[in-house]
């Protein structure tokens, strides 16, 4: 049984049915929100959850706990500790490990749409076996315009095209979201309602988003049961990059 740690920035992005997911396939979740608490070292850990946040990730100033967040995703980077970063979690990864994030400048992207899959991902143990084209929710208005030095680039969409890469063999980060329900994304579109309006007309009606999540189950449940065989050491990780990594 993998112990994983999760980090959690936000109230309002909880780890959801990604939780459930990862519990059901086998593995034992710590979930820590570093605004209120000492984060933990990776010792005794398998693998490492970042989830998402309103928050930059370039926020200290508001936010200085972003810092030894980033400093955890470096070390995990460094010492090849399974990793899934979420949405503002894959925007601290791609910082921490050399890229740069900033805001979008095609304006926040918010709703139910798809990403295609780029041909390094037909290697990958996690992608590999994803459709062409899943499904995912999207709700943010920052972007990673670079990413770290040796990444792969595993996902595209044509608005943002980092939509999901791989650090290293096992450090993965995700532009959008996975752990959703319907309620949390409801909850968002309360808490942003201009950036709730741009999305396509129904897509946030409660009816089309429990539709649309039902979908998204069906690719990325096992997504997350491969994450967790990854941390368990069930799944062999890719091969990685033989270059440096700069860490930050």
């Amino acid at each position: 049984m993998p112990r994983l740690l999760v980090i959690q920035p936000s109230d309002h992005d909880p780890v959801g049915r990604l939780g459930d997911w990862l519990t059901e396939a086998g593995a034992e979740l710590d979930v820590v929100a570093p605004a209120r608490e000492e984060l933990p070292a990776l010792d005794g850990y398998q693998g490492l959850v970042c989830l998402g946040g309103a928050m930059g990730a370039l926020d200290d100033r508001e936010h200085p706990w972003l810092s030894d967040v980033r400093l955890l995703l470096s070390k995990a980077v460094a010492t090849k500790v399974p990793t899934l970063a979420v949405c503002l979690g894959a925007q601290l990864l791609a910082v921490a490990t050399g890229g740069q994030v900033r805001r979008g400048k095609e304006g926040p992207e918010v709703g139910v749409l798809l990403v295609a899959k780029r041909d390094t991902a037909g290697r990958d143990p996690l992608f590999a076996e994803l459709p062409l084209t899943p499904d995912v929710l999207q709700f943010h208005h920052d972007e990673i315009v670079m990413l770290p030095p040796g990444a792969e680039l595993l996902a595209s969409s044509p608005r943002y095209p980092n939509q999901a890469f791989r650090v290293g063999s096992v450090a993965y980060g995700v532009q959008f979201h996975i752990e959703t329900t319907p309620e949390i994304v409801l909850n968002w579109a309360a808490l942003a309602p201009d950036e709730a309006a741009l999305a396509r007309p129904g897509q946030l009606e409660p009816a089309y988003l429990a539709e649309a999540h039902v979908t998204m189950a069906e690719v990325w449940q096992p997504f997350a049961q491969r994450f967790v065989q990854l941390s368990a050491g069930e799944l062999e990780p890719a091969l990685g990059s033989v270059r440096t990594l700069p860490l930050v």
